[in-house]
């Protein structure tokens, strides 16, 4: 299900009175609330969560460790997950029947997974298998809908996280000659060329025309197949940002996530994970200079955390996942209260087959890294 689908879900709205509220009142009232449920209650926090809302978090990390450490607290009746929609889903699928997994606020999805829909993707592997046969595996960023990981593990593939993306693609050309990489472009090209692939010998499939868009002369020399997909944050980070920090401060390291264009990685000093890009800040010398080109609300924690070192955005007008702050502390106190009431609100239920399929992506993943 994408976020418009969600939207159109028979969810209850939060009511404007909560807006009215001081921060003070509304962080005593989840404090009290929290308390109350005890381990009954997990909130697993995204790295690009505000710090307004992480603070309440029990566990903070990437999407799938967080749905993973959800699954891992049987005693967790409820789980309010504070980060987007495919997150919560991911959450569904792995945790058990009787824990109900929630979404603050219904609008919290996610551009890059809303740009690969369901009908898309089978549309386009029915055209790419008249193309080239039986040669391709598809693969999905865990930043897909529950849709597409059932597409994917109902068609022998898998899922893949920034962190194990080399070793998922390594895998994927041992099974098939060529893969589909959804939906991240970004991820897959500079991954694939990390391995070896020439650019060459990627293409870009274009769901709105259909077509496949390449620039070399023979379609049979593909062997990455790359959805038109990228994430709207990392894809503002441009290389007028690097030349920029070159030309004013040349002793600053550049970090950047892999979900920025190959031409930023490639001019980059370091690409990696939010994990990696975490772990690379705390180990970091004192006084080491570093741009990162992430989303903003981690880059600002970073900055927080590290005050021996000397941080700042690789673009200085970045501004936060707009999606992911839909999750604030009005819709974390509601969805409490609510709880508090016996009322469930903006409950994430994946059906049984798309979990079924999904689950053997994942599960694929697992076994290979």
């Amino acid at each position: 299900m994408n976020i418009l689908e969600a939207l159109k879900t028979n969810q209850n709205d939060m009511p404007a009175s909560y807006k009215d509220l001081s921060a003070d009142e509304m962080e005593r009232r989840v404090r009290e609330i929290k308390q109350k449920f005890g381990k009954r209650l997990f909130i697993p926090g995204h790295h690009y969560q505000k710090d307004e809302v992480i603070q309440f978090a029990n566990e903070t990390g990437d999407s799938l460790q967080l749905a993973q450490v959800s699954a891992e607290n049987k005693e967790a009746e409820f789980i309010v997950f504070c980060g987007v929609h495919f997150m919560a889903e991911t959450a569904d699928i792995l945790t058990d029947e009787n824990q109900k997994v929630i979404l603050p606020d219904m609008r919290a999805g996610c551009s890059m997974a809303d740009m690969a829909d369901i009908d898309q993707t089978e549309r386009s592997w029915e055209k790419l298998q008249s193309t080239f046969g039986d040669t391709i595996l598809p693969l999905t960023y865990v930043n897909s809908t529950a849709a597409i990981k059932s597409f994917v593990g109902k068609n022998g593939g898998a899922t893949v996280t920034s962190s194990n993306a080399k070793k998922m693609v390594s895998w994927a050309f041992t099974q098939k000659e060529r893969i589909l990489f959804l939906p991240d472009q970004h991820l897959g090209r500079n991954t694939a060329y990390d391995l070896g692939v020439p650019l060459d010998k990627m293409a870009v499939w274009n769901p709105i025309t259909d077509t496949l868009e390449y620039e070399g002369d023979n379609v049979e020399d593909i062997v990455v197949i790359l959805w038109k997909g990228h994430c709207s944050v990392h894809e503002n980070f441009t290389v007028k940002n690097i030349e920029q920090i070159r030309e004013e401060k040349p002793d600053m390291n550049i970090l950047v996530h892999p979900e920025c264009s190959r031409e930023v990685v490639a001019l980059s000093d370091y690409a990696g994970s939010t994990k990696y890009i975490i772990d690379m800040i705390k180990q970091a010398p004192k006084g080491s200079k570093w741009a990162i080109g992430t989303e903003m609300n981690l880059v600002k924690r970073l900055i927080d955390n590290n005050p021996d070192k000397e941080i700042v955005s690789l673009n200085p007008y970045m501004c936060p996942c707009l999606t992911m702050n839909r999750i604030d502390l009005p819709h974390l106190l509601w969805t409490l209260e609510e709880l508090e009431q016996g009322n469930v609100v903006n409950q994430i239920a994946v059906d049984e087959t798309t979990a079924k399929y999904a689950t053997l992506a994942l599960d694929k993943m697992l076994q290979n890294v």
